[in-house]
């Protein structure tokens, strides 16, 4: 349905719905009430029948009674008077069978066709009659029932009435009873309000008529600006740039029309100027490579490189992954420009991933060729108009293991012979102007992704190659080397600001024996285990070293005396609980033997810190290992065995400076 049917739909529902609505209340209402009235006047008529039945019963009985109370000479001629007077249609003296004592009998010769008032059977209703017994004669008075009696009581009751039958929907049936003989059917004619039902549809149909007028008016007043946009819009989106839209009325369509005109001038000044830099950003290309292969900060490296790429194409957002070695997902590194879910502050950037093979990017990762087009893509990608991506890749000859990490040997993403590995997805959306990304863009984003695939993998060879120089492959703890780096910076640091820096010395009892038993495998199990348990033990600021074999050296930063010697009981206690478990389902006990000092307490410099503590160490070797002793400032150690619960019975107590372990 097009804008102006839509229009024109919900003025008619906003204007039609209550005038609809209003009628068929009114409607309702109106025969609710007639409805009602008919009840009424049923319930009336139905009483008044009633009530007329029984004054003529009454009436009966008295004539009889009177005839009664008259001598037996006078009775005929006193009957014939209230026969003429209309109290009665006949009145009948007979003989009469009584038939029990205090008892009525039925008057000889009445016949079978009438109903006793008083008593009144299932039987026809000829006539209505009442008696009374003297003597031995009883005397009945009768009214005939017939069309003119029922007459009668139709004109008293403002009804129809008939003797027996069915009530209809406007009817009510009288049932027969003491006092009322009659079963009789009162109908109450119902009028229809045609006239105004009539009254109702002319109003519903001329409003009607008046609303569909107003609403085509009203449409088109609105929709032919919008149209003259519309066409203006579709001009501008095939590159004409000189369209301008008829400003015709200075409302708030004019307004935006206007600013449509303004937009389209400020859009060709922008193209032209974009058009004239982008030869220019393609001639830097080569010196921005340069500087950015020098850069080891990836994420500003991909940042720039994104930014540029967004200028030299004109391309209004622009998103960057990369792979994830271990998950093999492509996580979101920089975005810009990007609408929806995609966002999102820079740091939740990578909570952003999308599996490899699916959607547009996904395929772009796994085949390793770039692709463009236009219409909706993936859902979870990023909405767009038109796009263009290209995967990311290693220099080659250059292949980094890195990113192979959790792939099949045949992955498209593991380096081998059939090219670099990929390493991301650079992918730009929607030109400025609305042209399809073309040719020469395709060629900028490549060269774009070639420079970022260079400065990633450099960045990524210089990480590993500094993980690789600092950290002990056995264990994942630091090494030596980093060792000594490490307590001269934290020596220097506590000394600067007069904290305390406490140092552990751990060596692993009989470890040779662990070696010569089962083996150098299971030696290398139980080294590992123990660099887990030393790490569980520790706080995120304490820092753990591998210092070469199976001696380990521990540095807790502001940390006193008690609380170095705190540690050195949970870590004797984590190490001896639990055996370790080796591959051939064994279990080896092992104990460490742990020597441990305090910076300034037993030594100024990290040298001395050191020798104090591995002092220490030897110190618990020789009292029979699985025991920590703590340095002594008198280059004496003072003994303390793991067995003492809190060390307070064996070991020294020194004030409790820092945090409690």
């Amino acid at each position: 349905m097009t804008l102006r049917g839509r229009l024109t739909a919900a003025f008619l529902v906003v204007v039609l719905g209550p005038v609809l609505l209003g009628s068929i209340f009114v409607a309702l209402t109106v025969a609710t009430v007639s409805r009602n009235r008919a009840a009424d006047r049923l319930d009336h008529a139905a009483s008044t029948v009633r009530t007329g039945i029984s004054a003529i019963c009454r009436q009966l009985q008295g004539a009889a009674d009177a005839v009664a109370v008259v001598p037996a000479g006078e009775r005929s001629a006193v009957a014939g008077q209230l026969v003429a007077r209309g109290l009665a249609t006949d009145i009948r003296i007979v003989p009469a069978t009584p038939i029990g004592a205090g008892s009525r009998s039925k008057p000889a010769g009445a016949g079978d066709n009438w109903q006793d008032c008083a008593a009144p059977t299932d039987g026809p209703a000829g006539a209505i009659a009442a008696s009374t017994v003297v003597d031995t004669y009883a005397i009945t008075a009768t009214q005939t029932v017939d069309a003119a009696f029922l007459e009668r009581l139709g004109a008293v009751s403002g009804a129809h009435v008939t003797l027996g039958g069915q009530a209809g929907p406007n009817g009510r049936e009288l049932s027969a009873g003491p006092g009322e003989p009659l079963r009789l059917t009162v109908t109450v004619p119902h009028p229809k309000p045609h006239f105004l039902y009539a009254v109702l549809v002319t109003v519903v149909l001329a409003a009607g008529t008046a609303a569909i007028l107003v609403a085509r008016w009203l449409a088109h007043s609105t929709t032919r600006p919008l149209g003259d946009l519309a066409w203006a819009a579709d001009q501008v989106a095939g590159g004409d740039l000189d369209t301008r839209v008829p400003i015709v009325r200075p409302d708030e369509l004019g307004r935006l029309a206007a600013t449509f005109n303004r937009m389209t001038r400020e859009l060709k000044a922008y193209v032209r100027a974009l058009t004239a830099s982008r030869d220019q950003l393609r001639g830097h290309l080569a010196i921005l490579g340069e500087t950015l292969s020098s850069t080891h900060d990836v994420d500003r490296i991909l940042q720039v490189i994104l930014r540029t790429a967004l200028a030299a194409t004109g391309a209004r957002a622009g998103l960057v992954l990369l792979l994830d070695p271990v998950g093999g997902h492509l996580v979101a590194h920089t975005a810009i420009g990007l609408t929806g879910a995609w966002d999102v502050p820079e740091a939740e950037l990578g909570a952003l991933r999308l599996p490899v093979g699916s959607g547009v990017l996904g395929e772009v990762a796994a085949g390793g060729e770039p692709r463009r087009g236009h219409g909706t893509i993936a859902e979870a990608e990023p909405p767009c108009r038109t796009y263009l991506a290209v995967p990311i890749q290693a220099p080659r000859g250059h292949g980094f293991s890195a990113p192979s990490v959790g792939l099949d040997a045949d992955d498209p993403l593991r380096p081998g012979e059939g090219g670099p590995a990929t390493l991301g997805v650079l992918a730009l959306y929607d030109r400025v102007g609305g042209e399809d990304f073309d040719d020469a863009d395709l060629h900028t984003l490549r060269t774009f992704a070639g420079q970022a695939g260079v400065a990633v993998h450099n960045v990524r060879m210089h990480e590993e190659a500094q993980r690789l120089s600092l950290t002990d492959p056995l264990t994942g703890l630091w090494n030596y080397r980093c060792l000594r780096e490490s307590v001269r910076r934290e020596v220097e640091r506590a000394s600067r600001f007069g904290r305390m820096l406490a140092v552990l010395v751990l060596d692993l009892d009989h470890f040779k024996e662990v070696n010569d038993t089962y083996g150098h495998a299971a030696g290398d199990a139980v080294l590992g285990e123990f660099a887990r348990r030393i790490r569980i033990g520790l706080r995120e600021v304490d820092v753990a070293f591998r210092q070469g074999g199976e001696e380990f050296v521990v540095l807790l930063p502001e940390t006193d005396a008690y609380g170095g010697v705190i540690v050195a009981e949970r870590l004797g206690a984590a190490v001896r609980d639990r055996p370790v478990s080796i591959d051939v389902g064994g279990v080896i006990p092992v104990t460490v033997s742990i020597g441990v000092a305090v910076f300034p307490e037993h030594g100024k410099t990290a040298q001395e810190v050191l020798q104090a503590a591995d002092d220490a160490l030897y110190a618990a070797k020789s009292a029979g290992r699985d025991t920590y002793r703590l340095a002594d400032t008198a280059d004496r150690v003072r003994k303390a065995n793991f067995d003492s619960g809190t060390g307070s019975g064996g070991g020294p107590q020194p004030p409790r400076q820092a945090r409690g372990r």
